[in-house]
């Protein structure tokens, strides 16, 4: 069966076959609407239905976003016990204690760090990789603060692909060290991310290599998606345990009610957007009956997004991005209207954040063994904001998602915290100390 049966514009509705585009909607591809617009991937939703049941997702046994391939628009793309076949099936934890600060029943945190290269990005590096050996790449290139660079260095060690990143010449060392380490070409651009974006998709032209980039290649968002997959795996086993969801209905189809929440940071808005998608498909598979209420964070310094939802508009203005959480640092959001409309469309929000804001959380999280780097902090700070706003209410089900590693960004970690005390290698010291 041919699941992946081709595109369709965000924007203007244009549909394309598989073959006929790579990236975006094409600006001068004879097609009266066309508009460069983000595509959405279709899949034949009718065969898939009549192919497959949830129970045949669920009972495969990969513990990875491989579980779900029957639902991707990419084919097995080998790699068996490489990092590649690791990507996805992150743990979700419970935080009883964060809950009775913030007054809440039921908070849990879904974390991402637990990937390969330790943030979020492993999925969709891992989905456009299996795209790339499918149309025989040569080289995979991508423009990155780090986390979607070190992802694609990553697994594109694991398989042997060439790779090559531009990344800002500002990105955190720790983050340059991963794309440097797993062999990567990497080239530190004098600008902003934004400034590297534009250059890769130029080099992407010259040079005929295959670009990753967010909010740009459409493949990004389904491996992104897979996380949606995994939080209906895992509400679906919670609901059945707890009853949280008001409902003696066990099965699979039924188990996500209005009240479930789940914030994510958001910077190019490609995350949230995949997240989208994936309830999205299961909707349109008609195994669940409604999507959960999606909440989009974003730092002040760095809120076209945010900026664009508040004002009631899908019309994304650039910023002059300025924020410690460099992950989701963006002038202008390359996925900013699926962005706005996966808030909106599931009746959720935008709420922004201070740095201070995401330090604290930072600190908050660390305690409980989460160390989570600023942008995946943020989703925390938001939840905080959120609880302080009435926007969220204490009975309400909610997931955060960490989507990074804290060791990525060790300067902004210490700034979280206080300094250690250097003492005299005596008792004497410790017990002044202490």
């Amino acid at each position: 069966m041919d699941k992946f049966i081709g595109y369709r514009c965000s924007l203007c509705g244009a549909e394309y076959l598989p073959g006929q585009v790579t990236y975006t909607c094409p600006k001068d591809g004879g097609v009266s609407l066309s508009c460069g617009g983000n595509l959405d991937v279709v899949l034949d939703y009718d065969s898939l239905r009549q192919k497959f049941q949830p129970e045949d997702i669920t009972s495969r046994t990969d513990e990875s976003l491989w579980r779900y391939l029957p639902l991707l628009p990419v084919a097995d793309p080998g790699g068996e016990g490489t990092p590649l076949r690791a990507a996805g099936w992150t743990p979700v934890f419970s935080l009883p204690r964060l809950a009775d600060k913030l007054g809440l029943r039921h908070l849990w945190l879904k974390d991402e760090s637990r990937n390969p290269t330790a943030s979020f990005k492993d999925r969709a590096s891992a989905v456009v990789l299996a795209r790339a050996k499918e149309i025989k790449a040569e080289v995979v290139v991508t423009a990155s603060t780090g986390n979607a660079g070190a992802a694609l260095a990553g697994m594109s060690a694991a398989i042997g692909q060439k790779v090559v990143i531009f990344a800002p010449k500002s990105a955190p060392l720790a983050k340059v060290a991963q794309l440097l380490v797993y062999g990567a070409r990497v080239l530190l651009v004098d600008g902003s991310y934004d400034d590297a974006f534009d250059l890769t998709v130029k080099a992407a032209d010259e040079f005929g290599w295959y670009c990753r980039n967010t909010g740009y290649n459409p493949f990004t968002a389904e491996g992104k998606k897979t996380a949606a997959f995994e939080i209906w795996e895992w509400w679906a086993e919670e609901n059945r345990e707890s009853r949280i969801g008001n409902s003696t209905d066990e099965s699979l189809i039924s188990n996500l009610d209005s009240r479930f929440t789940v914030l994510v940071s958001v910077g190019d808005g490609n995350i949230i957007s995949g997240l989208h998608k994936g309830f999205k498909d299961l909707a349109a598979l008609g195994w669940i009956n409604r999507l959960p209420r999606l909440i989009g964070v974003q730092a002040e310094g760095s809120a076209a997004i945010a900026n664009a939802f508040h004002a009631g508009t899908e019309r994304i203005t650039p910023v002059s991005a300025s924020t410690l959480a460099d992950s989701i640092s963006v002038d202008l959001p390359r996925d900013g209207v699926r962005a706005v409309r996966a808030a909106g469309e599931t009746g959720g929000t935008y709420v922004t954040v201070s740095d201070n804001e995401i330090l604290a959380a930072i600190a908050a999280l660390g305690p409980l063994g989460i160390f989570a780097e600023p942008a995946g902090a943020a989703a925390y700070a938001g939840l905080v904001k959120a609880v302080e706003q009435g926007i969220v209410s204490a009975e309400d089900p909610i997931l955060v998602l960490n989507t990074g590693f804290g060791l990525k960004d060790v300067r902004a970690a210490m700034q979280a915290v206080s300094a250690a005390p250097v003492i005299e290698p005596t008792l004497e010291a410790v017990k002044r100390s202490l």
